[in-house]
């Protein structure tokens, strides 16, 4: 049954918890992700984690992501992100559409098992693990190219928290435009936080709603996967690329449909400040629960296999990401 792996699962949660509070500076998620990867390779935990655990981790990685990516809709508001004015829509919208392009396509040049590119691709994009959990569901990708995914994009995000504020002045780029190049570059939600509070609360402000202008375009794109993954089923594609299991999926996954009615109601401002604050806690600690579990599916002898075509996908993408966002930047401020 499922309970002993979701039992592991909320102890790595509230580790996660724990070392986010002793280390403000590590994102709660990111320490989720480390202790799920860590978890599978210690000798009993391990054990247990790819055995009687392995139900409620996988569970864990499915269900409670398709929670958050509902509870992450309640972050948005189409008007803040509209207030941002057409041409930063356009800029996130060029910048995700050549780093989602980009990956994909040097990804499958690299020969990068079943849906890795994919999942990368989406990852860098959008907006990190959630993105990866949502389109790895639509897909149903295998579970190990989504925890490969996860790392990977987690390791990069972690890196860009140290990285970019040192490029802050070098780059000759004032508060503001600092903030919309984090928001436009980073992967999660929680380190575009990290970095862009160094340069304070304007810049802050500018790379939240950046950042959440582009989680916008999960709900088109998960949509976008889901259709591809109905006309595979109907071509009988089933292979071991992450084709459909068990049955046509649906056009749209509840879960989308879930999030873009959270962004509605977020949108109408019914919401008090009080219950948005406490959805934005639960998220956390779902999606932390989440990242357990696909971390504790992370198998590092055969990620090392292939280690460094993975490494190359990541850094590559990463450069594109930046550069485009920062071009994106100075053309539109």
């Amino acid at each position: 049954g499922p309970l002993p792996g979701l039992a592991l699962a909320a102890g790595g949660t509230a580790l996660a918890w724990a070392v986010h509070r002793l280390l403000p500076g590590v994102p709660m998620l990111t320490a989720a992700v480390v202790l799920g990867v860590a978890a599978a390779h210690l000798p009993a935990v391990g054990r247990f984690a790819s055995g009687t655990g392995r139900p409620g981790l996988s569970l864990a990685g499915r269900r409670l992501m398709r929670a958050g990516v509902v509870l992450l809709g309640l972050e948005l508001s189409l008007g803040d992100v509209l207030g941002l004015g057409w041409a930063t829509v356009g800029m996130v919208l060029a910048v995700v559409a050549s780093t989602f392009f980009g990956t994909l396509w040097l990804g499958r040049r690299l020969g990068l098992r079943g849906d890795q590119p994919l999942l990368v691709a989406t990852g860098y994009s959008i907006c990190g693990a959630s993105a990866i959990g949502a389109v790895g569901e639509a897909r149903g990708s295998d579970e190990r190219d989504t925890a490969a995914s996860v790392a990977l994009v987690t390791l990069c995000g972690t890196l860009a928290v140290v990285v970019l504020p040192l490029l802050h002045h070098p780059l000759g780029l004032d508060g503001a435009q600092f903030g919309r190049w984090v928001g436009a570059g980073v992967h999660d939600v929680g380190q575009v936080v990290a970095a862009a509070q160094t340069a304070g609360p304007a810049a802050l402000g500018e790379a939240v709603l950046v950042k959440l202008m582009r989680v916008l375009l999960l709900a088109p794109l998960v949509a976008a996967v889901a259709v591809s993954a109905v006309r595979r089923g109907r071509d009988g594609g089933n292979g071991r690329d992450g084709g459909p299991r068990g049955g046509r999926p649906p056009l749209v996954p509840l879960f989308v449909a879930g999030f873009l009615a959270a962004v509605a109601v977020r949108t109408t401002g019914a919401v008090p400040a009080g219950a948005l604050g406490a959805a934005a806690t639960v998220r956390e600690f779902v999606l932390a629960a989440a990242l357990v579990g696909l971390g504790s599916a992370v198998h590092l002898p055969s990620l090392a296999r292939t280690g460094m075509r993975l490494a190359v996908l990541g850094a590559c993408s990463w450069v594109v990401v930046a550069g485009v966002s920062y071009a994106g930047v100075l053309l539109t401020t």
